[in-house]
C-alpha cells in the first residue's frame, strides 16, 4: 500500500513544499518586477538651522545605478524637481554601466540646475560584477581591485561645469542667503580612500556668523561617522546600504554592507561620538546593482530634508 507523508497539519508534504515554492517565486517576482520601481519620497524635518535663518529644502540622492533603458527611474528623477530643493547632495554610487552616463545626465538634468554637492561611490568607480546570491549575507562586500572601468570622470566633469561642488576628500563653504553652510566630504570609504579633510576655518570672525556644518559620505562606517561628529558636524548624509535591500517585514535589515548596526541602514537616526549628539540621514537609495535587481520591504526612495531654525529656548 502506498504511504503519503504529511506535516503536522495533516497536509502531504509535497503539496506543502510546493506551495512554499510557490510563494518563493511570487515573492521574488514581486520584488524584482514591482517593488525595485515603487520608488518614494521620505520627508524628514530638522530644526539644526541657526536661529532667524530661512528654511532650507535639501534632496538627498543616493545610490541611483543607472542603466540604459530605465525609463521609470528616469521620469521618477526628473520628476523631484517639482519639490523645488534649494540643495541637492548626492552621495554616490550613480552608475551600474559603462553607457549610463548620459541617461543619468539627462535624468537629472532640471536638479542640476540646482545648487548641489556630491561625493563617490564605487560603483562610480568600478562596474557591478554578477557574484553568488548567499555572500550578500556573509558581510560587507569585497572591495574591488584593478583598473577602474566606468566614466566616472566624464560624469564628475558634468556635475562640476553645472555647479555642483565636488566633496571628494575636501571641504569647501557656500553661502545661502545670510547663512553658510560649511561641507566636508570624503572618497569612498568601503574602498578605503576616505581622507577626513577639517572644515574651512574662514575669518577669524567666521565662527560667529549663522552657519551650519555639513558632513557628506557614500558609506556609513562607524570611523567615519566618528570623525565627522567629533570634526563639528551638524548633520550627516550617506547611503550605500540600500536600506538593507532585502528586509523582513516587522524586523528591518539583515545586512548594512558595512559595520553600521542594521538598524541604522535606513532612515533618520542620532550618532554619538565623544559627548556629541548629530543627526545622521542614511538613504535606502533609488537603484539597485543589475545583478541583483530586486528590492523586498524596502522600496528605492529619495529623501527630502527640510532644515529649520533651531528652537528658541
Amino acid at each position: 500500500m502506498k504511504s503519503t507523508q504529511t506535516t503536522r497539519s495533516g497536509a502531504p508534504l509535497g503539496w506543502a513544499a510546493g506551495l512554499t515554492l510557490t510563494t518563493a517565486a511570487a515573492t521574488l517576482a514581486y520584488a524584482s518586477a514591482v517593488e525595485r520601481t515603487l520608488y518614494q519620497l521620505r520627508e524628514e524635518t530638522l530644526p539644526i538651522l541657526p536661529r532667524g535663518a530661512a528654511p532650507l529644502r535639501v534632496l538627498h540622492l543616493s545610490d541611483i545605478h543607472m542603466v540604459p533603458g530605465q525609463k521609470s527611474k528616469a521620469d521618477w528623477l526628473s520628476s523631484l524637481a517639482s519639490l523645488k530643493p534649494d540643495l541637492v547632495v548626492n552621495t554616490g554610487d550613480n552608475l551600474s554601466s559603462k553607457k549610463a552616463v548620459g541617461p543619468l545626465l539627462e535624468a537629472l538634468e532640471p536638479l542640476l540646475r540646482v545648487p548641489g554637492v556630491f561625493v563617490p561611490g564605487s560603483n562610480d568607480y568600478y562596474a557591478p560584477a554578477f557574484k553568488n546570491p548567499l555572500r550578500y549575507f556573509a558581510g560587507p562586500s569585497i572591495t574591488p581591485k584593478g583598473p577602474q572601468d566606468l566614466p566616472w570622470a566624464d560624469l564628475f566633469s558634468a556635475f562640476g561645469a553645472a555647479g555642483w561642488v565636488d566633496l571628494t576628500n575636501r571641504a569647501q563653504s557656500i553661502g545661502f542667503g545670510n547663512m553658510r553652510i560649511d561641507f566636508t566630504g570624503v572618497d569612498d570609504p568601503h574602498l578605503g580612500r576616505d581622507r577626513y579633510a577639517p572644515y574651512p576655518p574662514g575669518s577669524s570672525t567666521s565662527a560667529d556668523a549663522p552657519h551650519i556644518r555639513i558632513a557628506v559620505a557614500h558609506a556609513p562606517y562607524q570611523r567615519v561617522l566618528d570623525y565627522f561628529t567629533d570634526g563639528g558636524a551638524d548633520l550627516i548624509l550617506a547611503g550605500h546600504t540600500h536600506g538593507g535591500q532585502v528586509c523582513i517585514p516587522g524586523y528591518g535589515a539583515l545586512v548594512s554592507n558595512c559595520d553600521l548596526p542594521t538598524w541604522r541602514a535606513r532612515g533618520l537616526t542620532q550618532w554619538d561620538s565623544s559627548g556629541r549628539t548629530v543627526p545622521l540621514n542614511v538613504s535606502a537609495g533609488i537603484g539597485t546593482s543589475r545583478f541583483a535587481p530586486i528590492r523586498f520591504a524596502c522600496r528605492p526612495e529619495a529623501v527630502l530634508l527640510t532644515l529649520t531654525p533651531r528652537s528658541s529656548r
